[in-house]
């Protein structure tokens, strides 16, 4: 398998609040996807409920070949590919694993300042990011590439 077989992360954009299922239905096709979610309540007048809810909302990332993307298409729920400069949005693996380890973990960070604007290399990661809040020692920052927000700790 040569360079150009290897299969690549892309960006799907979906119906809104279909994530879930489209991914659900990608994974019964064979496709391999992610869709980072996390658990939240949410409070109606009669009750509380515990829900997942998507990170990205409306998108959902599938690792394909090339010559495969018109799979996706077959699942219903897709609507298209997110594109960057007339080419279609590829995600780097580091920033797949790294989505995928927020949702596991916390970062440390060895400085002791940050203001909200700054941009910072996420620790362990090595990927850019905006500062978005400063709270005590916790912070979040956007990353550049995807918008996944990460968490980390300073020290």
């Amino acid at each position: 398998m040569t360079a150009l077989d290897s299969k690549k992360w892309f960006a799907l954009y979906t119906k809104p609040r279909t994530e879930i299922k489209v991914s659900q239905r990608l994974s019964v096709l064979g496709i391999e996807n992610y869709t980072p979610t996390r658990m939240e309540v949410r409070q109606w007048s009669d009750r509380k409920k515990k829900i997942l809810v998507p990170l990205l909302p409306s998108m959902v990332l599938v690792s394909i070949h090339e010559k495969e993307v018109n799979k996706v298409f077959e699942v219903p729920g897709v609507v298209r590919f997110l594109f960057e400069n007339q080419k279609r949005a590829e995600v780097s693996n580091e920033e797949v694993l790294a989505m995928k380890y927020y949702l596991e973990n916390t970062y440390y960070s060895n400085k002791k300042e940050l203001s909200v604007g700054e941009t910072v290399k996420v620790p362990l990661l090595e990927e850019e990011a905006s500062v978005i809040s400063v709270k005590g020692k916790k912070c979040l920052a956007q990353l550049k590439k995807l918008g996944a927000i990460v968490s980390f700790q300073l020290n």
